[in-house]
């Protein structure tokens, strides 16, 4: 398996609307495989394929204590959305930030599964909250567009700091060509 590498914010591909799954193959099978390796690796809960640069609707998610449960979702759609109320949400596409949102804590979602085939799911808690956030990648949507103009700023400008500093040092640290 490979490691994916994650967009962070504010890479314009998040913005990107995924388009729907056409056929669940060996290829789709693999992304499925390399995306639970690398959101075990992050280490996170959730990752849409948006956030790892194909722009399909594919989530998957784990919300198990032993990391052992993985969920698909392919062409997910939320048929049903109860309870809502605040959770704290972060995201593997901002690093570092947290903030609480307001979401369902319990939806009924519609997918396909790794085989492709078509399954009803009642997800609750974190998990309903997951797959909300997951979806919302799908959309080109992020939880930091719930946040303040002022808080989504301010974010923005560290991140984008972060990252230029991150550059400059592997820059720094490359060996000089001869």
């Amino acid at each position: 398996m490979t490691r994916l590498t994650i967009l962070e914010y504010p890479d314009p591909r998040l913005r990107t609307r995924a388009a729907p799954v056409e056929r669940v193959d060996a290829a789709l099978r693999k992304l499925i495989d390399n995306m639970l390796e690398t959101m075990y690796a992050a280490p996170g809960v959730g990752l849409a394929a948006t956030q790892v640069n194909v722009h399909q609707r594919l989530l998957v998610a784990d919300v198990s204590e032993q990391k052992n449960q993985p969920l698909v979702f392919i062409n997910p759609e939320i048929i049903k959305r109860e309870a809502v109320g605040k959770m704290q949400e972060g995201c593997l596409s901002v690093p570092g930030y947290f903030e609480e949102l307001d979401r369902a804590h319990v939806v009924r979602v519609r997918a396909l599964d790794r085989d492709g085939k078509t399954f009803e799911q009642v997800a609750t808690d974190l998990l309903a909250v997951v797959i909300q956030h997951e979806m919302d990648h799908l959309d080109g949507k992020l939880f930091v567009d719930y946040l303040s103009d002022l808080k989504r700023t301010r974010i923005r400008n560290k991140l984008e700091k972060d990252q230029r500093q991150r550059v400059q040092e592997r820059s720094r640290t490359r060996t000089p060509a001869l």
